[in-house]
């Protein structure tokens, strides 16, 4: 089974913890002695940061975009060092390195590709790309729900939901200034158009995405 991790730099590295990231290798390499594994990370705080300077100094978009994605390499080269000779040496920066990458039988760790497009897009287009079984996102909530959990107590989580579904809530969701959408546009249009069975879960413990890829899970599984 071809399995695509996206992993958000807020759980990743929101402490930037060496543990962190060998507790993800550890669950990571779990998965991979049965699938073949491509772990997309995110940027976290520390791109944000870098962001907002940047544009105080007055960088356009397409420039933060471009140093948002050097952050989330940057991530990918710690989780390549957690996971030693089980991972790819180098961070692919393009579908196409990443699939190629994937034939030594190694591990593919990546960042960022292209301005424009976030941890969510890249993790989508590539399970496309690569003909994925099932795409994990990792995020700081436990699933999809019915409104922001963080802003709505009322909010309702799903079980399982249609790619359809998933579209009119990220609409939704992204229609409100500040509120939190389980994924982006982009990547939910994605998952519609290819039909990726996907599962949003809570990724603060690695143990879930290993529990996801075995079948068993606590997250919303998004498929027609």
């Amino acid at each position: 089974m071809i399995i695509v991790v996206s992993v958000g730099g807020s759980v990743l590295a929101r402490a930037l913890s060496p543990e962190k990231f060998k507790n993800y290798a550890a669950a990571i390499k779990e998965i991979s002695k049965k699938n073949t594994v491509f772990i997309v990370t995110g940027g976290g705080q520390v791109a944000r940061d870098y962001i907002g300077v940047a544009r105080e100094l007055g960088a356009d978009e397409a420039t933060c975009d471009l140093i948002g994605i050097e952050l989330t390499r940057l991530n990918s080269r710690l989780l390549i060092a957690a996971l030693g000779d089980n991972a790819y040496y180098e961070p692919p920066i393009n579908y196409k390195e990443a699939k190629n990458a994937s034939l030594s039988g190694k591990i593919v760790v990546m960042g960022g590709v292209t301005p424009g497009q976030t941890t969510d897009a890249v993790s989508a287009v590539l399970a496309e790309y690569t003909g994925a079984d099932l795409l994990i996102n990792a995020t700081a909530i436990d699933g999809v729900y019915t409104s922001d959990p963080k802003k709505n107590r009322d909010a309702k989580k799903f079980d399982s939901m249609t790619p359809q579904q998933l579209i009119e809530i990220v609409m939704k969701t992204e229609m409100v200034a500040g509120a939190n959408s389980p994924v982006d546009l982009l990547a939910a249009k994605i998952i519609e158009r290819s039909n990726i069975k996907t599962i949003v879960l809570n990724g603060e413990d690695p143990k879930n995405i290993v529990d996801a890829a075995g079948g068993k899970h606590k997250g919303t599984v998004i498929e027609k």
